[in-house]
């Protein structure tokens, strides 16, 4: 569950609010006034504040700019009064998820906001590191034969614009196959739309793709412009498709079809101007077999359908692939490109990557982190036990490295735990708890 910190100078709303997050499972940590708050905003690290808007010494906008300085990835949550609305508004400009107005009507609607504002920050942080993990260039592949089909089809396909379906095993680049498809296509200057159909809540991603108006829902106030909308004239990416609950396959399949829709709550009509592609690691036809996934559906995704191979199955991609990576890794940290030797070429060309190219840059930024010299052997390179890699490193090793790994991140970063975060790929507040759980603090 999420740390959250209330801010307010009435103790008995602070006590209320932190029993009703509390039912939820939530870690709640109070504060009387902004001035308190500010201090506890710079030693720990929070999910979410909820805070009052007038306070005295600090108040709650002075508040959300502290937050957007020091953790600009919490989520903010202002209490106001009738009167002080249009300031809260001005604050959502600053960049505060929402605003509640007091007197609060239950605890279920406190809680529904909360959680709201929670699978955002989810939301962002997902799409974050779907950036960072992504492969070191644009390129699909530098020459594999298994690859060769893949890509002349590719540049076939991406000029029309019928509807793709990319299937393939986590981390084989299907993003990255999406945005080539954009970029070689007539919509190559609109813009590139791309949600994970399983990192959101039904109710949260039907808000995202559709948008939603003023009084939809408990939190709704005001209208907003859901993704379709926003990508016209461009390319929507919607990414692990199967993992679709059955009512929002319905109504994603009433817009591939009729190429409009609604806002949630709303009866406007909305015209979907985006060219769809889809990707999934799911077998779509099992599902349907199933009565998972609408047979309708998948013919409409499935009008051009490709595979992406596995890194397994193009050897000939990871060195090269690898190179690129670590250009990018060492860019990241600060350093210059380290390179390879031929025992490391070697090691990497022969492990089984069953996570494909996630796997391959996570590995590649371990070692980058905790090498010394400007060079990478094999010796460097911790990798997942597999029976094709002996020298692999046991399970038993994991936490040690861990360990490793996170100090060695520190002290690139000077100490910055944001940063160093960042640098490892998680949340903060995990960095927190391994920080706790390795004596590291």
């Amino acid at each position: 569950m999420a740390r959250l910190l209330i801010a307010d100078d009435e103790e008995g709303l602070r006590d209320f609010l932190a029993l009703a997050l509390g039912r939820d499972g939530h870690t709640v940590v109070q504060a009387e006034d902004g001035l308190q708050a500010q201090t506890l905003l710079e030693k720990e690290a929070f999910d979410l504040l909820l805070s009052d808007l007038r306070m005295p010494g600090l108040d709650g906008l002075e508040l959300l700019r502290v937050c957007k300085a020091t953790q600009p990835d919490l989520e903010v949550i202002l209490l106001t009064a009738h009167g002080s609305v249009d300031t809260a508004v001005e604050a959502m400009k600053e960049g505060a998820f929402d605003y509640l107005q007091k007197p609060i009507s239950s605890p279920a609607e406190l809680r529904l906001l909360v959680r709201r504002a929670l699978e955002h920050r989810t939301l962002a942080t997902t799409r974050e590191r779907s950036e960072r993990l992504a492969p070191g260039a644009d390129r699909l592949s530098w020459g594999a034969p298994a690859m060769q089909e893949l890509v002349e089809v590719l540049g076939k396909v991406a000029p029309t614009q019928a509807t793709v379906l990319l299937s393939g095993e986590s981390g084989t680049g299907k993003e990255v196959a999406a945005r080539a498809i954009h970029q070689q296509s007539p919509r190559a200057q609109g813009p590139f739309m791309a949600i994970n159909c399983a990192s959101l809540s039904e109710h949260l991603l039907e808000s995202e793709l559709f948008g939603h108006e003023k009084g939809a829902f408990t939190g709704a106030t005001a209208r907003r412009r859901g993704r379709i909308e926003l990508a016209a004239g461009g390319s929507f990416f919607l990414d692990e498709v199967g993992e679709l609950k059955p009512d929002l396959q319905a109504k994603l399949l009433r817009v591939l079809q009729e190429r409009r829709f609604e806002r949630v709550g709303g009866s406007q009509t909305v015209e979907a101007d985006v060219r769809w592609i889809a990707a999934t690691n799911r077998d779509l036809r099992q599902l349907c077999d199933q009565g998972r996934f609408r047979e309708d559906l998948y013919h409409r995704l499935a009008v051009f359908p490709l595979r992406l191979p596995p890194l397994r199955e193009r050897v000939e991609d990871i060195r090269p692939l690898a190179e690129a990576l670590l250009a990018k890794i060492s860019a990241e940290i600060g350093q210059p490109a380290k390179t390879l030797t031929q025992a490391a070429v070697k090691r990497l060309e022969a492990h089984r990557w069953r996570g494909n190219v996630r796997e391959l840059a996570n590995a590649l930024e371990r070692a980058t982190i905790l090498a010394e010299g400007q060079s990478l052997d094999a010796s460097d390179l911790v990798l997942e036990r597999s029976s094709a890699d002996p020298l692999a490193a046991p399970t038993g090793t994991l936490e040690e490295i861990e360990r490793r790994a996170i100090a060695a991140a520190l002290a690139v970063v000077g100490g910055n735990r944001r940063q160093a975060a960042q640098r490892l790929g998680i949340p903060e507040r995990t960095l927190y708890d391994r920080l706790k759980r390795h004596g590291l603090r």
